[in-house]
Order: C-alpha cells, then sequence, then structure tokens
C-alpha cells in the first residue's frame, strides 16, 4: 500500500519546490478567508457579516484560481492568463468599492466600519499580489498595480464621503500592505525559476560532461589509428604498384601491412580496455568531485594503495554506479565512502541519506536493475559480492566485497 507522503518522496527537487510554491498561494486564500472574512462576524451583525464573508471566499477563490493559471504561465505550459487577471482586477476594484460605501453608509450598530474597511483593504492587497504573478515586466507593472489600487482607493473613498485626511491613510495602507504581498509573489516566482533554471544546469553539466568523454575516446582512437591507416596505405599502393612490375618485394610489403594491422587491432583494444576499466582512487577523485559540485557532502576514508589492479578495476566499477544512482535518485544531503581490508578481503561500502522509502508500487530499493546486475556480473569475474538495500530511515547502503590474491594480501600484511 502506498504511505501517506509516497507522492512527495517521488517528486524531483524542483517539483516540490513548485507543489510548495503552489499551496502557499492557495494558503493565501485561505488566509483571506480566516482573517479577513471569518474576522467579520465578530464585528457587526450577522446578515451583514454574512454579505461581506461571501464576497471574501469569491474573491478569495478568484486568487486561487488565478494564481494555478499565472504559475502555469510562468514555467511557460499555458498562455498568458489575461482574462483571469482582468476579471480578477474588475472583482477587486467591485469589492473593494462595496466595502468602502458599506463602511461609511452600511447600518448602524456593532463594529461595521472596522469589518468594512478590512475588507476594503483586504481584498486589494491580496489582489495586487496575485495579478503580480501573471505580468511581464515584473518591477514596473508591480509599481503600477501598487499605485494605481492606492490612488483608486483614496479617490473612491473621498467620492464616497470619506474624510480626505482618512482617504490618505487608507492610500498608504494599501501601498504598504500591496507592496508587501506583490513582493512575496514575485520571490516566490523568482526562486521557482531559479530552481528551475539550476536543474536544467544540472542535466545540461552531465550532458557536456558524456559530450566530452566521447571527444576525449574520438581524439585516443584517432592518435591510434590516423598514422598506422596513412602508413597501411601507402605500403598497400606501394605493393600493387611493385606487383604490377613482377617486383618479389610486394609481397614484403604486404607482409609489413599485415603486421601494421594486427599492431593497430591491438592499440584499439588498449585503448577500449583504458577507456572502459576504472581505477578505484581514479573513481574516488571524481566521485569527491561530482558530488560537491551538486552540492552533497562526501567523506571518503581508507587506504587504497597497493591494491592489486583487478580489484581497484571492479571496486572503481562500484564507485562510479553508486554515484551514478546518488545523482539520478533520492535527494542526498551526505554521502559516504569507505575502504577497508580485512581477513584478505577489501570491503567497499557507499552510504547515502537521500533513498526514497519503498510505497509499495515498486520493487524494493536494491533488489534489482541493470546497474546493480552490471556490478555483481564484474564483481563475480573477480570472486567478489554485493549487497545494496535500506538500512534506516532514508539511508541506502552498497556494500562490495573483493577477495584479495594470496600475494597481494601478503604485501599488504592481511592474513588471506
Amino acid at each position: 500500500m502506498r504511505r501517506p507522503d509516497g507522492w512527495w518522496r517521488i517528486k524531483s527537487t524542483p517539483e516540490k519546490v513548485e507543489t510548495y510554491t503552489r499551496w502557499s498561494f492557495h494558503f493565501f486564500g485561505v488566509s483571506e478567508i480566516a482573517g479577513i472574512g471569518l474576522a467579520t462576524y465578530g464585528q457587526t451583525g450577522l446578515r451583514l457579516a454574512t454579505l461581506l464573508s461571501l464576497l471574501v471566499v469569491a474573491h478569495a477563490a478568484a486568487c486561487m484560481a488565478t494564481a494555478a493559471r499565472a504559475l502555469d504561465w510562468t514555467l511557460g505550459r499555458r498562455a498568458q492568463p489575461m482574462r483571469e487577471l482582468w476579471g480578477l482586477g474588475a472583482l477587486t476594484a467591485v469589492l473593494a468599492t462595496v466595502a468602502i460605501v458599506l463602511a461609511e453608509h452600511g447600518p448602524a450598530g456593532g463594529d461595521v466600519d472596522t469589518a468594512a474597511l478590512s475588507v476594503f483593504t483586504g481584498v486589494q492587497a491580496f489582489g495586487v499580489g496575485i495579478m503580480a504573478l501573471g505580468v511581464h515586466h515584473r518591477r514596473r507593472i508591480v509599481v503600477v498595480l501598487v499605485g494605481g489600487f492606492a490612488a483608486g482607493a483614496g479617490v473612491v473613498s473621498c467620492a464616497v464621503g470619506v474624510p480626505w485626511p482618512a482617504a490618505l491613510v487608507l492610500a498608504c495602507v494599501l501601498v504598504a500592505a500591496g507592496a508587501f504581498t506583490a513582493f512575496i509573489a514575485v520571490f516566490s516566482v523568482w526562486l521557482l525559476n531559479a530552481v528551475y533554471a539550476l536543474d536544467d544546469a544540472k542535466e545540461t553539466r552531465a550532458r557536456l560532461a558524456v559530450a566530452e568523454e566521447r571527444l576525449r575516446f574520438g581524439r585516443d582512437l584517432h592518435d591510434v589509428m590516423g598514422r598506422n591507416l596513412a602508413v597501411i596505405a601507402l605500403k598497400s599502393e606501394l605493393a600493387v604498384q611493385l606487383s604490377r612490375r613482377g617486383r618479389p618485394e610486394a609481397v614484403e610489403q604486404m607482409i609489413e601491412v599485415q603486421r601494421i594491422a594486427q599492431e593497430s587491432q591491438r592499440e584499439v583494444r588498449d585503448v577500449v580496455r583504458g577507456y572502459r576499466e576504472a581505477a578505484l582512487e581514479v573513481e574516488l577523485a571524481g566521485a569527491r568531485g561530482v558530488l560537491q559540485a551538486a552540492g552533497i557532502v562526501s567523506e571518503v576514508t581508507g587506504e587504497t594503495a597497493g591494491l592489486p589492479a583487478e580489484v581497484q578495476a571492479a571496486l572503481g566499477w562500484v564507485v562510479r554506479e553508486a554515484t551514478t544512482n546518488v545523482l539520478r535518485h533520492g535527494d542526498a544531503k551526505k554521502v559516504a565512502v569507505t575502504v577497508r581490508t580485512a581477513e584478505g578481503r577489501v570491503v567497499l561500502t557507499v552510504e547515502n541519506d537521500g533513498v526514497a522509502e519503498p510505497t509499495g508500487d515498486g520493487p524494493p530499493a536494491g533488489s534489482g536493475g541493470s546497474g546493480l546486475a552490471g556490478l555483481r556480473e564484474r564483481l563475480s569475474a573477480v570472486d567478489g559480492t554485493l549487497e545494496a538495500g535500506p538500512v534506516g530511515k532514508g539511508v541506502f547502503r552498497l556494500t562490495a566485497e573483493v577477495p584479495l590474491p594470496a600475494a597481494a594480501g601478503a604485501a599488504l600484511g592481511v592474513a588471506s
């Protein structure tokens, strides 16, 4: 059965930030209803409080819907929601006008003025903040929105009979409240875009690393084959000319071509082997650099000097695959790598704290996967073993053991 938080744990970091941002703006609407609409019930009569509360609920619902569409537009998933923005602006202006009229000419009794004025300023402050999400050139437009609503609030207040000093105070209060909510909205969108941009940069960096490695392999192969192929072409042409003349030296040239071709095959195998082999010390240094670039703390302990080449190659692949899994899956903050030699065996442990716990919809962590299967095949070639799986809440451990040859164990001072 899926855990209650399973849907959250399977999200990537940008998706989590996006979900948090969306629900933050929905919470804006809830705060508007609770802090402004429901508060009127303790300030005025039941009928008027119900009317004001319904107006606030309608405005909060419009704010939530507009915020959702504006965030989609910000992330490039839909067209700019101009109809929703204009509709929210018109609704905000109408509700604010109704509230100020009620404050000035509403029924007597209770604290009607306070309730209506709180609705008057609240709907405009929240409305300005939400409208700031769906506009281009936010800095300039926000100034226009805040200034325009503040000026309109002052003019309408004076028009319905509010003394001009009080109208000026209302306009100033609205400037402060509107600027605050607009700043929160603009900053939230900036943060969300920054997180997605960093995630795209991380993927781009990984693709560039792969492309750079391919170019390196291509350069190595060109360096090996370029000269040999040129020599083979020249000697083959010479052999053809000598053969046409009936010269016996043609056979010697073809024998030389055969030798160079065989040597080229050997050199290509060496290049490919060097490209595919993974030295433990090199992989540990590379893993530390990649994890640090990804913002993950890495700790590497143990001694790798003196280990046989086949042991280092096998364990180097374990480090490479484990690092890849940490970057691709989960959300680790710390990775610990330990290498120790005991009882004639080398034990490599990679532990991270960012594994997603099983949700019941798939196989448990560490139970399979082509990466782990490939590692087990490589380790089995040197009589090694691999164990992988969760060992605690959010902690995943991968342990590889490889026996040391007797000569290597004696050189390292370990009893085999």
